[in-house]
C-alpha cells in the first residue's frame, strides 16, 4: 500500500492499465477467473487505505467494476467486486462528480431484486449498497 500512495502519476496510471486490461479481459478458462478474482482480493486488501481508495474509485476502474458486476458469469466474481465496490465507497475520502456511484447502486439493487430469493447473495451485495448509499448522503 505504501508503494502505491507513493508512485508516480505515470506508474499510477500503468498500474491501473494493468488491472483495468487483466478485469475487462474476455476469457472464459478456470485460469482467468482464478486470477480476476486474486487481483479483487488483492483491490480488497489496498481498497482499506484512504488514499488508495480515494484514487481508485475515481479512476477508470470503477465503471469497469460495474461492468463486471453485471457481465460475470461467476457468482464469486460478483461477490468479490461488490465487496470491493463496498470498500471502496467505506474507505474514500472524497466522491467526484464524474465517478458513477448512483449506476453501481442501479445495478446492485437490480441484482438483489432479481434474485431476492438467494440470502447469500444478497448478504455479499447488500453492505455495497450500504456503503454507496452512506457515501452520497454524506457528501
Amino acid at each position: 500500500a505504501e508503494e502505491l500512495s507513493s508512485m508516480k502519476d505515470m506508474d499510477w496510471n500503468d498500474f491501473l492499465q494493468q488491472i483495468c486490461s487483466l478485469l475487462d479481459s474476455t476469457e472464459k478458462n478456470t485460469g482467468a477467473a482464478c486470477s480476476k478474482l486474486n487481483l479483487l482480493y488483492y483491490l480488497c486488501t489496498v481498497a482499506v487505505h484512504k488514499e488508495i481508495a480515494s484514487r481508485l474509485i475515481s479512476s477508470q476502474l470503477f465503471p469497469i467494476l460495474i461492468q463486471q458486476l453485471r457481465a460475470a458469469t461467476s457468482w464469486d466474481i460478483r461477490a468479490k467486486v461488490a465487496r470491493v465496490i463496498g470498500l471502496l465507497a467505506l474507505h474514500t475520502s472524497e466522491l467526484g462528480e464524474n465517478v458513477p456511484v448512483s449506476e453501481a447502486v442501479k445495478l446492485l439493487t437490480e441484482l438483489i431484486r432479481e434474485n431476492f430469493r438467494n440470502s447469500k447473495l444478497k448478504q455479499c451485495l447488500l453492505p455495497a449498497v450500504g456503503e454507496l448509499l452512506y457515501l452520497i448522503a454524506s457528501e
